[in-house]
């Protein structure tokens, strides 16, 4: 006698009361379930963990942008630092000999590079020192070779134009004259080239 409501969740067209519901039959019931629960809990868990990886990714997408987000800015206030350098620069060496109203304007120069240079290092953008620095492709541009024998082949002798790193990543790198001519640097010299603060 057959059963009008299926019984414990059994399918609809498997009547309870059948002859054929076997302990076999059950059985494949059973693990048909089970392996459909083990399927369900298996793309549950990789929904959660592809949720925990695009979560992750965009903390690291907007960290990222915090941090590099002013790189094409800094590059073009780079310009505005190096103008100022090489005013600087191109100033005789005896300022006391100088009008008075000139030495003023030259004072206001040098206190608006300092500032300005402050400003790049508090949103963490570092002169990478060179001079004096073995040369190190990572972080300078070679312009020319220096004669000089005084000094180890490979050694920065003149910065043409100043290299910076943004957050302790290449912004620009320093072009520079490197010597050649002297003794060979010893293997087991590490470059150094940068000054990541």
């Amino acid at each position: 006698m057959a059963s009008d409501s299926p019984a414990g969740g059994a399918p609809d067209d498997m009547p309870v009361d059948s002859p054929e519901m076997t302990l076999e039959t059950l059985q494949r019931v059973v693990e048909g379930l089970q392996a459909e629960n083990a399927d369900l809990n298996d793309k549950y868990l990789r929904a959660v963990a592809e949720q925990h990886n695009i979560k992750r990714r965009a903390q690291q997408d907007v960290e990222k942008a915090n941090k590099f987000g002013v790189e094409r800015f800094a590059r073009d206030v780079l310009s505005v630092a190096d103008n100022l350098g090489r005013a600087l620069g191109a100033l005789p060496a005896d300022l006391e000999s100088l009008d008075p109203a000139l030495r003023n304007v030259i004072t206001g120069v040098q206190a608006t590079e300092r500032e300005l240079l402050s400003i790049l290092e508090r949103h963490g953008i570092t002169r990478i020192e060179a001079r004096g620095k073995p040369f190190n492709a990572e972080f300078h541009q070679a312009m020319m070779e220096i004669e000089d024998p005084s000094v180890p082949a490979g050694t920065v002798l003149q910065e043409l134009i100043p290299g910076y790193l943004l957050a302790g990543r290449l912004l620009r790198a320093a072009m520079v004259g490197v010597s050649k001519g002297g003794p060979q640097r010893k293997p087991d010299a590490r470059p150094e080239a940068s000054n990541e603060n």
